[in-house]
Formats: structure tokens, sequence, C-alpha cells
């Protein structure tokens, strides 16, 4: 059996080594502080290796952190391109598709309006990475509605092209008066009132013609209002109102005589009554009036179906010229 080992020390005074005894206290003293040794530097390696090193599950939290914020950079993309697809129908919309059928294209504010308060993506506030969320998610969700508004415009169109023939014969395209017939001195736009003495909007169209001669619809349609000065229509004297459909309707003042009723279904180039000079008017003459869609709008762009490009021309600087109205 192997004998224990004894820890000797030089004693200088007695020039001897001499046996060292250690006590219990000492001992337990000893290895107390070896243990609390070790545990201090397993803390230390253990807050430095966190510090430094990343455990198994924040590994795989970051793989998986990586890979969403790869996918959340491929979806951008995707909405890029969708984007830009969806901003070329957009363009051939309005610049094509409704100028084909003088339709008024959709707004900018219809297509992208609002689509909900800041409360909608409040539930990504406390999320990690929960800016890139709800920006992308924003952006969808702006798509969405523009698809969706797009997707509406898209079936008007075709409700427009399946309607096209019946459109075409309501549109007023022709002139009111046979071209040979008549001259026109005053067009849309601001210009000077013979009887009241002031600028003011001029809300049509003056074509000056011997009295009595014809006047004939421009468009297919439904005589609305047939009378002397109606209601709402003051100082117009004889009016003709008819309601072409497709949002068109045609107004006719100032006429010596008035040959439909309310209610009455006309075709193009039907006539509707002679040119005279009732109401507050300095003389025979027709004053057209074109609306669409509740607006009055400039009739010069509507002759087009009985007129060549050069008499088109003429006719569109006749009515250019700012001058007097006749009424």
């Amino acid at each position: 059996m192997k004998k224990p080992r004894h820890t000797y020390r030089f004693n200088p005074h007695t020039l001897k080594y001499e046996k060292v005894f250690v006590s219990l206290r000492d001992k337990v003293r000893r290895i107390s502080f070896n243990v609390l040794a070790g545990v201090v530097i397993g803390v230390v390696i253990v807050v430095v290796g966190m510090q430094f090193m990343d455990s198994p599950s924040e590994r795989a939290m970051k793989r998986e952190l990586s890979q969403f914020r790869r996918q959340a950079a491929l979806l951008n993309d995707r909405v890029d391109r969708a984007e830009k697809v969806l901003e070329n129908l957009e363009e051939r919309d309005d610049a094509l598709y409704r100028t084909i059928f003088a339709s008024e294209p959709v707004s900018a504010a219809e297509r992208h309006s609002g689509i909900g308060g800041v409360e909608r993506y409040a539930l990504y506030d406390g999320m990690e990475n929960g800016a890139l969320v709800k920006a992308t998610a924003k952006r969808v969700d702006e798509l969405t509605k523009r698809i969706y508004v797009e997707s509406k415009s898209m079936d008007e169109i075709y409700e427009m092209a399946r309607t096209k023939n019946e459109r075409m014969s309501a549109m007023p395209a022709i002139l009111p008066v046979a071209k040979t017939q008549c001259k026109i001195v005053s067009g849309f736009g601001m210009r000077f009132h013979p009887i009241l003495k002031n600028h003011r909007l001029h809300s049509g169209m003056d074509i000056a013609a011997r009295q009595g001669t014809p006047i004939y619809a421009t468009g297919e349609g439904t005589v609305m209002v047939a009378g002397r000065n109606p209601e709402g229509y003051g100082g117009y004297g004889n009016v003709v109102i008819i309601n072409h459909g497709f949002g068109f309707m045609t107004l006719y003042a100032h006429m010596n005589s008035i040959s439909v009723h309310r209610g009455q279904k006309l075709v193009r180039g039907e006539q509707v009554g002679t040119v005279g000079s009732t109401g507050m008017s300095t003389g025979p003459h027709l004053h057209y009036e074109v609306i669409l869609n509740g607006k009055k709008v400039d009739p010069v762009y509507y002759f087009f179906n009985d007129l060549t490009p050069e008499e088109y021309d003429e006719v569109l600087e006749q009515a250019r010229q700012e001058n007097q109205s006749m009424s």
C-alpha cells in the first residue's frame, strides 16, 4: 500500500525540514477556493461562449430569418413586375380603349384611393422585421385594390365594345344644321354676351342660319324636353333636349318651331324643329349643346360623321374664335 505523501517546509531557525501539518479547516478552505475558482471560470467560459457562439436553436432561427428575408425580397420583386404590367394596362385603358369609346378615363384618385387606416397594420408593430412585413403588406394591398379597379374598368370597356353599334348610333356625331345652310358664329368657352354685356361661359355653340332652316337630331335618342322656356332653361326660348343614352344628351335652343314631343324616339338626322330667335337671342340661330355624363362639353369635337378633314378644320377654326355670342 502506497504511503501518503507529506509536505515539508524548511525552518530557517532550526535549519531543518519540518513536516507541515494542514488542519481540516485549511483543507476545506482550499477545496472551497478551488471549487469557487472552477465555477467562476466555468461561468466566464459560458458567458463568452454565448456572446460569440450561437446555440443550435439560435443558428436555426438565424437560418429561418435569412430565408424569410430572401423570400420577402423575391415577393417584392414579383410585386414590382406586377405593378409594371398593371401600369401598362392602365395606360392603355386611359389612352386607347376609353379614347376609342369617348369615355372619361378612370381617375388617379380612384385607382390609388386608401385601403384602410393605420390600425390595419398595427399587428405587425411588435414583430421582429415588422417594418419590412408592414411595407410589403401595404404594397400587396395597394396592388390588389388597383387590380380590382382595373378589372371593373375592363368590364365597362367590354360592355362599351359589346354595345358599340348602339353607342355609335346614339353618339351626337353630325352638325344639327346642314353644313351648306349654316355658319358657326360662336364656339364653346368664355364669350361676350350681347344682352347681359359681360364675359361668361358660353356652354355650347351658336350656329347661324336663316329662320325656318331645319334642325336635325345629331344622334339616336329619346326626347326629354320639348317646349318654351322650360324650368331651368329660362332665356333659351323654344328648347328640345334629347337623351341619347351612354351618358350623352344634346340641347337645341332659340328654335322657331318644335316638331317633336316629349318621349318621342328619334333616329340620327330626324328633324326636331327649325332655326329661330326665341328667348334671349339677337338673331336667327341655333344654340347647340352636348352634355356628357352631366357635364357640358365642346360640341365641335363630335362633328366627325359628315365633314371632310378640311371642312372639320374650318369648323374648328370658326369655333375657336373668341368673339361675341348670339345668346
